[in-house]
Formats: C-alpha cells, structure tokens, sequence
C-alpha cells in the first residue's frame, strides 16, 4: 500500500506459530495492528511480502477462491459487529456456513447449537429482533458449526455491556474446549486475554513481547 509515493507498513517483522487447540490472544491498543494481523492470519486479507500458513496451506500464495476454500473447510470467524445477515432467521444465521459446505444435517445442527448457546427458543427470529448478546450468542454457534479447526475472534464481547461480553466469553471458551479447536482472539481486554494459554502483544504493527496467560477458561 503506497501513500503519497510512501510505503505505509502496517505490520513489521512479525514471526510466530500456533500450536492445535492452543488459544492465544493478540492484545493491543487500537491501531497498533492487532485486527489488520487476525484478518491475514483467516485468510481474509493477503500480505503484501511474507508467508502465512493456515492449516499447513501456504495461504500467502492463494487467491481469494481458494482462501474461502479453506476457511469453509477450516476456520470459524467471530465478528465484533456480528455480521449476521439481516434477511435469515438466527437459524437460517447459523446454518448458512453448513449448507454451503453441504451438510446434509444443516438444520439439526443449527437448532442443537441454539439451543447449547441459550437461544432454543429463538431460532425464528430476525437479527433486529434479538438483543446484541443474543446476537453473538447467535455468531458464536454459526463459527462453531462447521466444527472448524481455527476459530478467530476479535474484539467478541467489545459491543456488549459487561453481563453479556462475561457470559459470551464464557461460552467462547467453554464451546472451543469442548470442540478442541484452536482459539486466535483479539482483544484489547487483558483480563480477558489472560484467560488464554498465551498473550501475544503489539504496539505500532509490531509483537513487543510474549507471556503465558491463566488458561483459566471456564467460570
């Protein structure tokens, strides 16, 4: 990316790797990087140098097709804003990544995961008609689905008020230990990030340091 014939360097110099079913944060203050690292780690982005490997694919060398081929296969992302799609119930929300990966089961799926995550007796409900932690609560069983081997999340519980961000987090780690997938969060929270195996922090694109978290995960 140029500016003004200027090379602008979001992210410098920046080397590590994951461990299966280990959960990392990456804490930072906003703009130091640590959104614009998680989206080139999903594969929804591309870095301009430097090579990215997800589930042991070279995704640096993908093009779009074949990243969302591998997130379909892989990955669960959680927004911070939920992006669920306006026009789908909060069950036809949570089975769209099944159906498009063919899951002949999509909607049995779906309603046991509603109803793990609280929300059995609002699978007929539109996105506005639910609150914003329901609305996670609603994000959270559409990344788990697909019973991906990377789950992403950034900032899952920033737009919540504190009941709701502790109960999502709760259930953030409670659903990843019992599906063992790898957790990847962002999170500018330390409380929150210390209740991951390792913390991982950023200032101005770059990794300043490295600690071990609590890996205290469930309340």
């Amino acid at each position: 990316m140029a500016v003004n014939d200027n090379d602008l360097h979001i992210l410098r110099d920046i080397g590590f790797a994951v461990k299966p079913g280990e959960s990392i944060a990456i804490v930072g203050a906003s703009g130091s990087g640590k959104s614009t690292l998680l989206s080139l780690l999903a594969g929804l982005d591309s870095p301009s140098k430097g090579e990215i490997y997800l589930d042991g694919e070279p995704i640096h060398q993908f093009n779009e097709e074949q990243r969302a081929q591998l997130r379909g296969k892989s990955v669960g992302f959680i927004f911070q804003a939920f992006m669920l799609v306006q026009s789908l119930t909060a069950l036809e929300n949570v089975m769209l990544p099944a159906e498009l990966a063919g899951k002949d089961n999509a909607k049995q799926m779906a309603e046991e995961l509603l109803e793990r995550v609280g929300l059995g007796d609002r699978v007929s409900h539109f996105p506005n008609q639910l609150s914003g932690g329901e609305q996670q609560r609603v994000a959270i069983a559409r990344a788990f689905i697909t019973k991906p081997k990377i789950l992403f999340a950034d900032e899952p519980s920033a737009n919540l008020d504190g009941k709701n961000g502790h109960m999502i987090e709760d259930l953030l780690f409670e659903l990843n230990q019992q599906y063992g997938a790898t957790l990847v969060l962002v999170t500018h929270d330390d409380k929150l990030a210390g209740r991951c195996e390792r913390i991982l922090r950023m200032c101005d694109g770059e990794l300043t340091e490295t600690e071990q978290g609590s890996q205290t995960n469930v309340v």
